[in-house]
Parts: C-alpha cells; structure tokens; sequence
C-alpha cells in the first residue's frame, strides 16, 4: 500500500474518482487545496491561504510567478503538517494552477510527482482567435502570457510524467514536455450519464420542460465569447421565429464583464448580447440560469433537442461529452478541440465558430426533423463508451499509471 497526495486548489476537482479509487484499494491520501475547497468525506485535507498578495505594479511580468511562490509557500506549510504527521507520499499528483506544488519536493523529496497539465498558454491557441470580441495580441500581450507560463514550466519541467486530457492540450506543451505527458480524460461516468427517456426539467418560473417541445441547451461556466456566447445568441431570433414552439434553456453565469470596454461602459456578455438582440427575442421562450445541479443538467440534456457546445481553440468543456453521452444531438464548433471527438454528420454536427446563420439553420433543422438525428445521437453516445467511460477505460489507465510511479525506485 502506498501513500498518495493530491494538490488542487478546489479539492477534488479533477481528482476526487482517483483519490475515491486508490482509497478503496486501501491506499491512504490526503490533500493540499485552497480556502473554499470542498473535499471529500474521510479524506484528510488541509487547506492553504497566503500570507500576502503579490506586490501590484513593481515589475507586472514578475507579478504571476510571485503569485505562484506565495501560494507555493502557503501550502508548504501544509505540506510540513502533513510529515508531522507521518504522511509521507510516494506520488504526489498536482494541479499546478495557482504555483501551490512548486516547493513541495523540499518536503516530500522521495514522491514522484504527476502533474496535470490541462492547458499550457502559448501563441496560436486561443489568444487572438477571436478578432472581434479581444484585439489583436501585441508585443505585451505575448510578453504577459510567456511570463504567465514560468510557473507552470517550472512545476511540468520537476515531474516525472505529466497528464493531459485531451491530445489537443497535449499539442499545447512545448515538445520537450510533450514527450512525457500522457493523454488520460478523467472521463464519464456513462452508468449514470445516460439519456432519461422520462426526463423533465421544472424551470424557477414554473414551467417544466420535456420532449414534447423542441429544446436547446446552452451550458457553460461563464456566458462568455470563449465558448461561443455571441455566435449562440445571435442564431436565436431566426431559430425562434422558425420554430414557434422551440424552448432555449442558457445556463451559465453572467458575472464576466466585457473588458474592452471601458468604465461605465462596460457590461457583462450576457447584458451586451441583450441589448444588441433587444426586440428580436421571445423573452417567454428564452431561459437564463445561473447554474444547475449535476442531476439537473442531466435531465435539461435528455429533454433538448440539441444542445449547443462552441468553444476556442482552449479545451472541452465536461458538458460537452456528457450531452453526448446523454444521445443529445450535439452541435458543436469547427475548432481543433471538437474535432478530436466529433466528426461532423457521423456523431455530431459541426459549423463554423463565427457563422450565426449556420448555427440557426442547423437548429432549425434540428428541432422541425428530431428522428432523422436519431442516428447521430446514438454514435455520440457510442464515442463516449468507446473512448472516455470512466469506469472501463479513463480510470484504469490512470490507477496503472499511478501504481508504476509509486513502484518506481525512490530518487537517489
């Protein structure tokens, strides 16, 4: 039996099946997480605040990897409880975000160290793809995002292997890194992530949602360009004029404000989309929602008649293959992080990021012939059975990969 660490900033995150797994294999763990950090239940965990925040405006290029190492200090300090204790770990596993893993080896020096890298910012990904909602990116932007990546290079460069989810974010790694990261999703759990034929949805307004109206679904974090906020909202009016019937759900905080505009100006997506859009939507068919429960969205994705997933060249959201895995029809964007899972009229469809009248005719087309996507939805849920179960595939790949670290000679 082997001591296991696990470092997130919101503990379990994208760890809680790993750590639930080792546990009942018998392996003792714990974890290092930030303040708000949920946890899990009989899981030790202690939390780190900083004693400080970096100093502003001394040299701004400096300003991230100072962050990182005030938050690295603070969870050293957890780190120094936890070998009090007699916690001594032969794999510590991180999610290097916020620099909080940077020193542990000083502590920890035998552990081998897995580092997830689910994004590594660099030029030709996401900054700049979008011309009209960020401006081009300037020498000081490409300055701003080098210096952002000096911590994440640093805790990438000091583990023995790194994990990406998906190939598209391994592609994003320099290639000296890139030789040592494998490809593991943390996958779906597709026993409980299934299309509910009962399903209904009961909205706070009291209207319930069901089959027997077409449905859309928009579902994000934040209602923002990044996933493509606008694009969606400007492909309602005709969608909604088309199908008198159809019902939009659009789940997602609205709190992220547009930041090219300036003071008073300055207004959240959500608000600017709205006021472009003023008088061009039926406000009783559109429904906004700051957030769902996981059961929730599981039945707002068996009841849609699609469901909306456009993203930047950034990474895959986890709604996107839970609604394939729900046999939702997906309609997804053309951008390299779609299409390592979707080909376009084989489990999905596909149009272009920027293109509103494309989006609204294939939902229009989507909502008037249901039975004729039959055949897409159920190869959406094949892809994730075949290619992302987490209980078949993702989580034995990751147990196998941990259990050979744990197994390898201790460093000299």
């Amino acid at each position: 039996m082997a001591d296991y660490l696990f470092v997130h900033n919101h503990f379990p995150g994208s760890f809680g099946f790993l750590a639930e797994a080792l546990q009942e294999r018998g392996h003792r763990c714990a974890a290092i997480a930030g303040e708000g950090a949920p946890g899990l239940d009989g899981l030790p965990i202690l939390r780190w605040r900083p004693g400080r925040k970096a100093t502003p405006g001394l040299f701004p290029l400096a300003h991230p990897m100072e962050t990182a190492l005030i938050n690295a200090t603070a969870a050293l300090r957890c780190a120094i409880d936890l070998r009090k204790h007699g916690f001594d770990p032969a794999v510590v596993v991180c999610h290097p975000g916020r620099g909080e893993s940077l020193l542990l080896n000083q502590i920890f020096p035998r552990a081998r160290r897995l580092a997830y890298a689910p994004y590594y910012r660099a030029d030709g990904d996401a900054l700049g793809f979008d011309p009209e909602w960020t401006r081009p990116p300037n020498l000081e932007d490409r300055l701003r995002d080098r210096a952002g990546n000096a911590a994440l290079a640093m805790a990438y460069a000091e583990a023995e292997r790194l994990v990406c989810p998906t190939e598209f974010q391994r592609s994003l790694l320099p290639p000296a890194l890139r030789a040592q990261a494998s490809v593991i999703h943390e996958g779906i759990d597709t026993d409980v992530v299934r299309y509910d034929p009962d399903a209904a949805l009961r909205l706070p307004n009291g209207r319930i949602l069901t089959k027997a109206r077409p449905v859309v679904t928009f579902i994000a974090r934040q209602l923002e360009p990044l996933r493509g906020f606008p694009t969606f909202m400007r492909a309602l009016p005709r969608l909604l004029e088309a199908v008198p019937q159809a019902e939009i759900l659009i789940v997602g905080s609205d709190g992220r404000r547009d930041t090219a505009a300036k003071g008073a100006s300055a207004q959240t997506w959500k608000n600017r989309l709205l006021i472009e859009l003023d008088g061009r939507l039926d406000h009783e068919r559109v429904h906004f929602l700051n957030r769902l429960s996981h059961d929730e969205i599981l039945a707002a994705l068996s009841v849609a008649t699609a469901h909306v997933a456009y993203t930047y060249p950034f990474s895959l959201s986890r709604v996107f293959l839970k609604a394939m895995a729900c046999e939702c029809l997906v309609i997804a964007s053309d951008t390299a992080p779609v299409r390592e899972v979707m080909r376009d009229r084989v489990n999905g469809l596909i149009r272009d990021f920027f293109d509103a009248d494309a989006l609204a005719e294939a939902l229009i087309n989507a909502c008037r012939m249901p039975e004729r996507m039959r055949p897409l939805r159920e190869a959406a849920r094949r892809t994730v059975i075949e290619r992302y179960d987490r209980r078949r595939h993702c989580l034995p790949t990751w147990l196998a990969l941990l259990t050979f670290l744990a197994d390898t000679p201790v460093r000299a």
